[in-house]
């Protein structure tokens, strides 16, 4: 992660695992997050999902799309849509990066870890990835066995 979890400001807020095991993740990297005053109160209490969600570059902007931040029941003028698609920023240079990604070499953007940082700002890591194939999913699958195993064996004989 992008801080020691001692600091009192850092929380994680939602966390895509399923990533690491569909998408075989090249980099990743980390942009802010545009959202209204009632997302985040509901990010604070910690309702949102990004399971589901993907990024995608758009007329020059990157957005986060199908993402879910949980209504804030407080808020009762300003209320925002549970599903609608956020702003992402990075720098120029980053979003022609991402660009060439996604366009040329056929990668995926994917959400990893929606966080508060050290300073309280909502961020958002994204992975540059490329999906795994059905065999190579099974092949992570038996490495990890494995390990386990291993690990077991050593902690028996000690």
């Amino acid at each position: 992660m992008a801080q020691a979890k001692t600091d009192p400001n850092y929380k994680v807020i939602a966390e895509n695992r399923r990533a690491r095991f569909d998408y075989a993740i090249e980099r990743d990297l980390e942009c802010g997050i545009m959202l209204e005053g009632s997302e985040v109160k509901s990010l604070r209490a910690g309702g949102s999902n990004i399971a589901e969600s993907y990024a995608t570059v758009d007329n020059g902007e990157l957005w986060l799309v199908n993402s879910y931040i949980a209504p804030y029941e407080q808020a009762k003028m300003f209320k925002h849509e549970e599903r609608r698609r956020r702003k992402l920023l990075v720098s120029r240079k980053e979003l022609a990066d991402l660009w060439n990604a996604t366009q040329r070499k056929g990668m995926t953007l994917v959400p990893l870890v929606l966080y508060f940082n050290h300073r309280g700002r909502a961020k958002l890591k994204i992975g540059i990835a490329k999906g795994k194939k059905n065999h190579d999913k099974r092949e992570a699958q038996a490495k990890r066995d494995w390990s386990r195993q291993k690990q077991r064996l050593l902690k028996d004989h000690s």
